[in-house]
């Protein structure tokens, strides 16, 4: 983590995770851990786009274990990651809520170097997520992506678009109205879809770029901001260098 900074003023902590070779490679353990005390506010990000590199066997894996205490709110909007073809991954993210805590998280993800005309035909990445509150479960999700699969190319799957993401949001305060307000929201380019579950929201987006993916997060993320967190969204300055 580099230097804590409080643009918001001291009330909420923006804090900058830097990974030096900004990849995870064959055979990596990565772990992030992040405690967020009782009424504290702690938004996350990172520097850039992070990267799955190609593997040539040894499988690289990602762990992230959030836990925010009552009256708390974690924000973790980390820039996209770059899938590479060839990869071999595992990401797991662990939420653990106590009483009125809230959680905003992103995962966008691209899946191959479109830039260079890359797709990702070998190599496989497997997802997990888990959402508690007070110890009981409320969401679970797990999935797999491996490359040159139906799923990539499917209408029911990834439809032929390199650019997927979610964003989770766990709160007790998500009525009926915010649901509608978010669904106002659309994407310029690709296609989003937003549902409300017991305590959760969760914004899905399919599309051929990350740019556009972001813009129509970020916009969802300014809507439920203020009325989650009681804060207008403030959007981190490194997304701007």
């Amino acid at each position: 983590m580099q230097k804590a900074l409080y643009p918001e003023g001291p009330a909420v902590c923006h804090a900058l995770m830097l990974h030096p070779p900004a990849s995870i490679a064959g055979g990596d353990a990565l772990t992030v851990q992040v405690r967020v005390g009782e009424g504290a506010h702690a938004l996350v990000t990172t520097p850039g786009a992070g990267k799955w590199y190609r593997s040539n066997g040894p499988l690289a894996t990602q762990m992230l274990d959030f836990e925010v205490a009552a009256g708390g709110a974690l924000e973790w909007l980390p820039q996209e990651s770059i899938v590479f073809d060839r990869v071999r991954g595992a990401t797991e993210t662990r939420v653990r809520l106590a009483g009125d805590a809230c959680y905003i998280g992103l995962d966008l993800l691209c899946l191959g170097r479109t830039a260079s005309g890359e797709r990702l035909e070998r190599g496989s990445l497997g997802m997990a997520s888990r959402i508690e509150r007070d110890g009981r479960l409320i969401w679970s999700e797990q999935g797999l992506i491996q490359g040159g699969s139906r799923l990539l190319e499917s209408p029911v799957g990834l439809a032929g678009q390199p650019v997927t993401g979610t964003l989770l949001v766990a709160s007790e305060a998500i009525e009926a109205g915010l649901l509608e307000a978010c669904r106002e929201i659309r994407p310029t380019v690709g296609e989003g879809g937003v549902t409300r579950l017991p305590g959760l929201l969760v914004a899905r987006y399919l599309g051929p770029a990350a740019e556009p993916a972001r813009a129509w997060f970020v916009a969802l993320w300014a809507a439920l901001r203020p009325v989650l967190a009681g804060r207008a969204a403030e959007v981190p300055r490194i997304w701007h260098t």
